[in-house]
Order: C-alpha cells, then structure tokens, then sequence
C-alpha cells in the first residue's frame, strides 16, 4: 500500500509457452494434404496407363465394392495374386488375338498371289505388327497407282485388292483405322483443298468400299488424313511409295 493511500495496480506478466511461427505444426496439416494429393494423382496416371480390362475392373469395384467382390471370387483382379493373374490373363489374350491376325495377314497374301489381276501388287503390300495391332500398307509405284492422279477414285486394282482384304478382316471383332498418305508434291486450289483433304477423302474412299466388301457397319473407328505429315520414304518426299493407303486392325481391347 503506497503513503499516499492509492492502490498500486499489480501487474502480473504470463509467459507463454510453446513454439509459433516456423516452430509450429500448421506445416505438418499442409504437408500431410500434399501427400495425399500427389498419392491420388499417382493412382490416377497408374489406372489411365492400365488397359481397357484394368480400367474396367476399377470401375466396377468403384460402383458397386459388395458386387465386385461377389463377382470375384475365387479369381478376378483383387483375389489371390491377382495383379500377376490379369496381367497373365491380358497376355494370353494378346497372343491369341496376334496370332490369328497372323493368320489373317497369310490368307491375305495368299488370295492377292493366287488373283492374276492382282498379283503383281504384292510387292506393293506391306504388313507389321505395331503396339497398336496388324498394320497394311499399301504404296503406290511409278507402275501401279490405287487412285487416279489428284483425286480419291479407286482404280480397278485398288477395288480387288480392298474387297480381298474386307472379306477377311470382316470376319473379325477387332476396330479398323483407315488412314490415308500423300507424298510431299504441293496440292492446292483456290478453294484451299490440299494433300490433308486429298489424304483424308482417299482413306474415306477405301473406307466405302471396305464396308461394302465385307466390314460390318461398327468396325471403322477412325480416319485419318496424314497427307505427307508421315513419310514412307524421308530420303525422297516426292517418291511414290509416300502415296499410300493403311489398314490399321487394332487388337482387341485398344481404345
């Protein structure tokens, strides 16, 4: 008690304890979200890189978890060792599609040989296996062409060897691409069609007549006009073999 008869006011000072700023744990909470994050982002770029078999199979258990498991059991994706077991599952089914298009490929070459009015376009006739599936070029010579210069009209050689090849692509389940090529040799008019139109309306013309020969109304998934955006040959952009026409058979399950 001061003399004077005033109270002093007592001060009582608290210290405070525990760590703020760069010493706190609000960084833990945002790190933690982060990771999270980056896990889920990893998860989606694993599934997008499955096949359309995986991606299914995630699909449903996302749908419906209780009927996925029924469904799987004793086998299936998620049972036993089961990522080993789809993997085994796709490649038995890879090779089973690769080798009757092989077949295919062999009945193709062998009916365009036995047909005296084709024969001589075998040497025009390529077929590669790709990761996509069975791929068949055919290239234009200096002697043979399939279309009449600058335009999409099929010649009488390009119509037999086509319905050669629908009538036995037709008896698959597998998805078709057309795909068409020109060489480097400038095409354009006034009205601004050039080798990307010509490329295009040349892959639609073999498309016609494919589906005419024997391709189900379903089996065409794409057409692609590359004009000379993909050349045969790079060392010589104006030679013949650049002007072509591909049959892509895609395996069975390629979206």
């Amino acid at each position: 008690m001061a003399k004077s008869g005033h109270e002093v006011p007592i001060i009582i000072k608290k210290k405070r304890h525990g760590a703020h700023g760069h010493h706190g744990g609000a960084w833990k909470v945002a790190y933690a979200d982060f990771v999270t994050a980056m896990m889920a982002l990893f998860i989606v770029l694993w599934i997008v890189g499955q096949s359309k078999q995986v991606r299914q199979y995630v699909a449903n258990y996302f749908k419906d978890p209780g009927a996925f498991f029924e469904n799987t059991k004793g086998g299936g994706m998620f049972a036993g060792n089961s990522v080993m077991a789809t993997q085994q599952t796709i490649d038995e089914n890879l090779q089973r599609d690769s080798k009757r298009l092989q077949e295919i490929a062999e009945s193709i070459k062998e009916q365009v040989a036995k047909d005296s009015s084709l024969a001589k376009l075998t040497k025009q006739m390529a077929m590669e296996f790709t990761p996509e599936g069975l791929r068949i070029q055919l290239y234009e010579s200096a002697e043979n062409a399939y279309f009449d210069i600058g335009t999409a009209r099929l010649k009488p050689e390009a119509v037999g060897i086509l319905t050669t090849i629908a009538r036995e692509v037709g008896k698959l389940p597998n998805k078709v691409v057309l795909e068409g090529h020109t060489d480097s040799r400038p095409y354009s008019r006034l009205d601004g069609y050039t080798n990307f139109e010509l490329s295009t309306d040349r892959a639609n013309a073999a498309r016609r007549l494919l589906m005419t020969a024997g391709l189900r109304p379903d089996q065409v998934s794409e057409v692609r006009g590359y004009a000379d955006r993909m050349l045969r040959d790079r060392n010589r952009p104006f030679d013949d073999a650049n002007r072509r026409i591909t049959i892509l058979i895609k395996f069975e399950g390629k979206s």
